[in-house]
């Protein structure tokens, strides 16, 4: 429960002021917090999200076992995306994502990429639905009626706001299957695709050791990561405390209307960890940290492996390559000649060395 809160909802503009206090909060405390559980929980954090990138590489291989799918693509792409996420809403970094790895493997298509990175998320909701039944039975973590009342935006209109919320999930839902099937030149070959892209989830002993077994230990690496992070901030690294803000994360990924949800972070970060002093520094601040080291690693794999020199080129590029791709499969890409003609702004994968 949360009654010692008498927020009803929140606007967009006291949610921002919210967070840009927290951020100042964590930043006049920089020099408080203990360095050794810091870089700890920062090194946790990135082997989570290497292990995590892995599972994808799988799903991508089984999906192209002809091709050589190499695990330094896969995982660039994912940290590109990822790190776009951190600071751009809506869940842009998955459209980054997408494109990255659609052009590292020279066979492949869209629909059958991003059917492949989305098998990802059955493990992940299943083990997400386990932490979140854990947090409801601890007496801290709001209940979904008490949304509303949090001091966000973004989570308290939409639990404010139910029917509207279950009619914009399914719009969403309806519109994104619709949109994959006209980008495609026929129905049937996009459905093909995505079958394809599944292809992992068929055969159950691969899906097992070769996928499910590295997002367990990802999740392993996360759980570390932010126990050290909440010693890091002095409020106390604990099995139930680790497994709580999990469950912050699972709830934030679900509103990703602030970058990386941060805005749903702060506030039941704050509803949980009441008790502590240091709540509002690391209510924002363990996102700041991540986020950071996400930047980093996003914008090394896009100059290092991908060759692009900012995120905006890499948008240009992804436009670019959907036109080549709609070029390709026009009217004129059976007659001889055409099939191969340049295209401007065309895309091609990284190059391969010999070794790889």
């Amino acid at each position: 429960m949360i009654a010692h809160h008498t927020h009803h909802g929140a606007s967009i503009g006291e949610t921002v002021t919210k967070i840009l206090s927290s951020i100042g909060n964590f930043f006049s405390q920089l020099a408080s917090l203990d360095v050794v559980p810091l870089l700890f929980g920062l090194a946790c954090y990135a082997l989570y999200l290497l292990l995590r990138s892995r599972a994808l590489w799988a799903a991508v291989r089984a999906a192209y076992p002809d091709e050589r799918v190499r695990w330094r693509d896969v995982w660039g792409a994912y940290m590109v995306g990822y790190a776009v996420n951190n600071v751009f809403p809506l869940g842009g970094g998955n459209i980054a994502q997408l494109f990255l790895t659609r052009i590292s493997v020279q066979t492949s298509s869209y629909p059958t990429i991003a059917s492949a990175l989305s098998t990802g998320v059955i493990f992940d909701w299943l083990v997400g639905l386990a932490v979140m039944a854990f947090a409801f039975t601890q007496g801290v973590f709001p209940k979904p009626p008490d949304f509303s009342k949090l001091p966000a935006f973004d989570i308290s209109f939409f639990a404010s706001h139910m029917r509207f919320t279950l009619f914009l999930l399914t719009a969403l839902g309806v519109g994104f299957m619709v949109a994959f099937a006209l980008l495609s030149a026929r129905v049937k070959e996009f459905w093909v695709h995505v079958r394809q892209g599944f292809a992992i989830l068929r055969d159950g002993r691969r899906y097992r050791y070769e996928m499910a077994s590295w997002q367990l230990a990802s999740w392993v690496a996360r759980f570390a990561a932010y126990w050290a992070l909440l010693d890091a901030f002095h409020i106390g690294g604990s099995v139930r405390n680790a497994l709580l803000v999990l469950g912050v994360q699972v709830v934030a990924s679900v509103f990703p209307f602030t970058p990386g949800g941060l805005g749903v972070q702060q506030a039941l970060l704050v509803a949980i960890f009441a008790h502590a002093r240091d709540v509002a520094a690391f209510s924002v601040g363990q996102q700041v940290a991540t986020a950071i080291l996400s930047s980093v690693l996003g914008f090394a794999a896009l100059l290092l492996i991908f060759r692009f020199k900012s995120f905006r080129e890499v948008i240009e590029r992804a436009r670019a390559h959907r036109r080549e791709e709609r070029y390709e499969a026009g009217p004129h890409a059976a007659r001889p000649g055409w099939a191969h003609a340049p295209t401007p702004g065309a895309v091609h994968a990284p190059p391969r060395t010999p070794h790889e």
